[in-house]
């Protein structure tokens, strides 16, 4: 019976607290609007393949606030400008201090197997996903780092949603909102850019939740994904993202302020992406003195010896973009004895084969070894 007394009494709260908010941002014609660069300083978020996300981030974030400068009516607010550690709890403190009337985060994503892809939006919620949670434990953990934590978060705990209930009420009032938003996101980065979307989720982050306004928690997609990696990484890439979150965002101030919607609001940039072509005959990234020369070709001398890392063995013909191969690309086989034999990378040089070998390793394959093919024969390398 008390726990629907304290309920009640948390909805009554909610009530006050959410026609203060209005009567007090409808004081101003500015759409109050705080961007927060996830991760900085000593807390570098994800890096993958040289790509680091606090980098990634802070660029993408400044750019969202370039565009939106550009309009009318906008006050842009920064957790933070350059790369410097800003803790946890004070990100959403700078939106709730200037009664900010929308919150948004940028990050990026990683996983362990580098097959993963795709753009997906966070609200404040619960979730039984599991991968949605290891998403907020690796966003969450950065309160880790910070003096006092078990203090300051008060037993925020988002690996127990019993805690989290309470959380979850008090932003009830601005989920709907925030899911507007983050689909609008989704939907641009799919429909404008045709990024790959895992959707619009739901999840307990300290940051969403701390925020008295709606919010939502962009990962661009997945540093762990080499290709992603590398869209991410250029300017032109973030220029796109930061563009079609600027959009959205402008989309969703008209529909807060009853505003009309008109085809202006849905602004392309001038330098789009391109990759850089991929080379269609065998290729080697080679990694020295962390300087990364990338897609050397290495042409076949007739006659000469060179070598492959050897990553298993098969009775069966496996696909060359099997998941099995945990995203190592340059993958071919010989067939021999009823196996089928799979190898990693080509060189004619044997250090650039024990770079390889190592790579190989660090991705898992324990049994890899280097073979060395010459006179049409291939011995394996002690």
């Amino acid at each position: 019976m008390r726990f629907i007394k304290n309920i009640k009494s948390c909805f009554l709260a909610l009530s006050i607290l959410a026609m203060v908010n209005v009567f007090a941002q409808g004081a101003s014609n500015k759409f109050v609007l705080v961007l927060d660069a996830g991760h900085g300083g000593k807390d570098p978020g994800n890096s993958y393949h040289g790509f680091v996300e606090k980098e990634i981030a802070l660029k993408t974030t400044l750019k969202v606030g370039k565009f939106l400068e550009q309009e009318k009516d906008f006050e842009i607010s920064y957790t933070r400008k350059t790369d410097e550690f800003i803790e946890l709890v004070n990100r959403p403190k700078v939106a709730n201090r200037i009664n900010a009337h929308l919150f948004v985060s940028i990050h990026c994503n990683s996983v362990k197997n580098e097959v993963p892809s795709g753009t997906e939006t966070f609200v404040m919620g619960l979730s039984r996903t599991n991968m949605n949670m290891e998403v907020a434990k690796n966003e969450n953990s950065v309160i880790l780092l910070e003096d006092n934590y078990q203090k300051t978060y008060k037993g925020f705990d988002p690996s127990k949603p019993e805690i989290l209930i309470g959380r979850k009420i008090i932003q009830e009032e601005n989920l709907y909102s925030s899911i507007d938003l983050a689909t609008t996101i989704q939907q641009n980065f799919t429909n404008k850019l045709g990024r790959k979307t895992r959707g619009v989720k739901q999840q307990p982050l300290w940051v969403l939740d701390a925020a008295t306004m709606p919010g939502v928690l962009i990962e661009l997609g997945f540093l762990s994904n080499k290709e992603e990696g590398e869209y991410l990484n250029s300017d032109e890439g973030q220029t796109e993202m930061a563009r079609q979150i600027a959009n959205s965002i402008i989309h969703y101030k008209k529909m807060y302020f009853n505003e009309p919607l008109n085809a202006e609001d849905v602004k392309t940039v001038e330098k789009k992406y391109k990759p850089e072509p991929k080379e269609t005959i065998d290729s080697t990234i080679i990694k020295s003195n962390d300087v990364i020369a990338a897609n050397s070709a290495v042409n076949e001398v007739s006659g000469q010896e060179f070598y492959k890392v050897q990553l298993f063995a098969s009775s069966k013909k496996k696909d060359l973009n099997s998941s099995d191969f945990k995203g190592l690309g340059n993958i071919s086989f010989t067939f021999e004895n009823n196996l089928y034999r799979y190898y990693y990378g080509k060189s004619y040089d044997l250090n650039i084969a024990k770079r390889l070998y190592g790579e190989a390793k660090s991705h898992g394959f324990k049994d890899a070894f280097i073979v060395q093919f010459a006179n049409g024969k291939a011995s394996a390398l002690k």
